[in-house]
């Protein structure tokens, strides 16, 4: 699956984000068959205060969040495989600490967050109960696929 990637946080560079999104993509793909995620997803590897301004402008809430998730709009004109499926953003501050509470390591939590991310992508959510069990367990079952133990 092709990504973009931009690293401008620092604290992300020694944690091989590349490598993060390429092996959570591959779980994805293999635990869903999605075929949207041959599609391009943007990533973007950055701090508190980026994640905060971008939580502030597009949801009205003006803090750090660990992940954020805007699904594409269509562009017309071009066929369904190069659409866009959108873009992520996470929070190196904030996904640092949530890490160190958990006592895991950031890698397991960013791999966590990428999965979530991406299945907010492709249109799962977590809004009503029923959702949102069913969205933690295809998130348990993926991160299994990595060597990750449940997060919940």
């Amino acid at each position: 699956m092709p990504a973009e990637i931009i690293v401008n946080e620092p604290g992300w560079q020694t944690h091989d984000p590349a490598a993060l999104l390429a092996a959570s993509i591959d779980a994805v793909t293999a635990e869903t068959a999605d075929p949207g995620l041959a599609r391009i997803v943007s990533a973007l590897f950055t701090s508190d205060a980026a994640v905060r301004s971008l939580n502030a402008e597009w949801r009205e809430k003006d803090k750090p969040t660990n992940v954020l998730s805007f699904p594409a709009d269509p562009i017309p004109g071009l066929p369904d495989e190069a659409q866009p499926l959108g873009d992520l953003a996470f929070a190196y501050e904030t996904c640092a600490r949530e890490a160190e509470e958990k006592g895991i390591s950031l890698d397991h939590h960013a791999t966590h967050l990428i999965v979530h991310g991406v299945l907010h992508l492709l249109g799962y959510d977590h809004v009503r109960e029923d959702d949102a069990e069913a969205m933690e367990a295809l998130e348990i079952r993926i991160l299994a696929r990595l060597g990750i133990a449940n997060p919940y």
